[in-house]
């Protein structure tokens, strides 16, 4: 590293984001070139690792995320500095990034992986939440201590959580789907899974052994201009206490009617009812006012490109994000990006889409590393083969939930045909197939079936012969196609 001054310094690699997708990104290059310096700008005092990975099949992945002090990176990565200071200007021509703190950091190759920010249904009211990063996470917890209701609009994964985790209180949840978890699952799998809501939860499991760190909020620097830090991590609730005021209530009360316009029905329902009981009240296109402690708005992201617009022509997807192309390079030279803030620009394999998941913010980092390293070396590169199927282990209401390929049938209008088998309590198939080849699946409950079914949608055999036997539970199927 050459020293310009105090306040300047020179990276051959800067990657700008703590979260997983930025921390990857910053491991692999760190691993590959141990003879240079690595920088890794964080706006969050904590960054965000993969911990217990596990190579479930081809392309599943399964791993936890913990939280960790820069200084556990740096550790491990003698070559790898981290400085905690949001970007607040990106001078693409010039290659150099100012940051909040006053430093100016030249780059030869440059990776944004900054994130996303919640979409709040309203912004600047104190009784209308986000959840994204810790620093909102405690505040949900601290709020809901003292709540006897809240209401949860949004219908995607931390809604899902949301729902069935918290107990205590007064739950009601309003989407604008006919079906719960519509970004995950369909409509039958949703009414596989709501029984769950209503079941006595069975006892958690011991506390999680990991390593938490946490920061002094009077020390905590500010953490600027990009806003939250980075995304909690998949198991984000079991570290903290999801119980409200009361001791014995039913959690969920409602599963709400459709809201047309959460915007502007939020708006009218903040002033009109401010001498009332509740702090603020919902009004639903049902009909139906619910007055209640505070709102979450769990209603999807932005990705958080603002520090990198200003002066600089960088090509942006209609989501916003920083639009890539198949080496997660953007339309600036020598600048890639990966995970959340970007939008994949290339022509997408038959069985993979964008999901801005903590599979894919890894697998971008990673991925975009590779790729700027080989930029450097002058190799070439192709595109890497997590990006041929996509595929996605999670977990909701207590369930295994699998989901592969065009597992919603995404793109497939009409031409498609289904099969679906459901054993009630235990387990959910669903398989898409089109012309007879399988193109998705929806695997819910302990199914051992994602093997076998990744291996069909990617050798693209013709089904057709089986027909509904497919699914039989008389027949190992995953035998008969080993």
């Amino acid at each position: 590293m050459a020293t310009a001054s105090q306040s300047e310094v020179q990276f051959r690699f800067v990657v700008a984001g703590g979260g997983i997708a930025g921390v990857t990104c910053a491991q692999q290059l760190a691993s590959q070139f141990p003879s240079l310096d690595i920088v890794l700008l964080t706006a969050a005092p904590m960054v965000k690792t993969v911990s217990n990975f596990r190579q479930v099949s081809k392309t599943l992945e399964d791993f936890e995320v913990e939280e960790q002090p820069s200084s556990v990176l740096e550790e491990k990565y003698p070559n790898l500095k981290v400085i905690q200071s949001a970007v607040t200007v990106l001078h693409a021509k010039q290659h150099t990034l100012l940051t909040e703190n006053g430093q100016v950091f030249h780059y030869e190759k440059l990776c944004v992986c900054t994130g996303a920010r919640p979409k709040l249904i309203i912004q600047d009211n104190p009784h209308v939440l986000g959840i994204r990063d810790t620093d909102s996470a405690q505040e949900f917890q601290k709020r809901l201590s003292s709540a006897k209701r809240i209401v949860v609009v949004g219908n995607g994964g931390i809604a899902l959580e949301l729902v069935y985790e918290v107990e205590g209180c007064e739950v009601i949840w309003a989407v604008k789907d006919k079906a719960i978890g519509n970004a995950f699952i369909d409509a039958g799998a949703a009414q596989f899974i709501i029984p769950s809501l209503e079941a006595e939860k069975p006892k958690k499991a011991l506390p999680c052994k990991r390593t938490r760190y946490t920061t002094d909020k009077d020390t905590a620097p500010n953490t600027g201009s990009e806003g939250p830090g980075s995304a909690l991590g998949p198991d984000w609730h079991e570290s903290i206490s999801l119980r409200g005021a009361e001791q014995v209530s039913p959690h969920l009360i409602a599963l709400l009617e459709p809201i047309h316009s959460v915007l502007l029905l939020l708006k009218i329902a903040v002033f009109p009812f401010s001498t009332g009981v509740w702090p603020i009240y919902a009004q639903l296109s049902n009909g139906k006012t619910y007055g209640c402690d505070f709102i979450v708005s769990a209603t999807g992201v932005v990705p958080n490109t603002e520090p990198f617009l200003h002066g600089n022509n960088f090509d942006l997807a209609e989501d916003h994000g920083l639009k890539v192309d198949e080496h997660m390079q953007t339309s600036e030279p020598d600048v890639y990006a990966a995970g959340d803030v970007c939008t994949a620009g290339w022509e997408p394999s038959a069985f993979w889409q964008q999901m801005r998941l903590w599979t894919q913010a890894r697998q971008m980092g990673w991925y975009a590393a590779r790729s700027m390293a080989a930029d450097i070396l002058g190799e070439a590169i192709e595109l890497d083969f997590c990006f041929e199927l996509f595929s996605h282990i999670t977990k909701f209401f207590n369930y295994k939930v699998v989901l592969l390929g065009k597992f919603n049938a995404q793109g497939l209008g009409q031409d498609h045909e289904l099969l679906v088998r459901c054993t009630k309590g235990l387990e959910y198939v669903k398989v898409v197939l089109r012309g007879g080849r399988m193109m998705g699946a929806i695997l819910i409950g302990e199914t051992d079936l994602e093997e076998t079914f990744e291996n069909l949608i990617l050798n693209q055999m013709d089904l057709s012969p089986y027909g509904q036997e497919l699914l039989n539970p008389n027949i190992d199927i995953e035998d008969y196609f080993d």
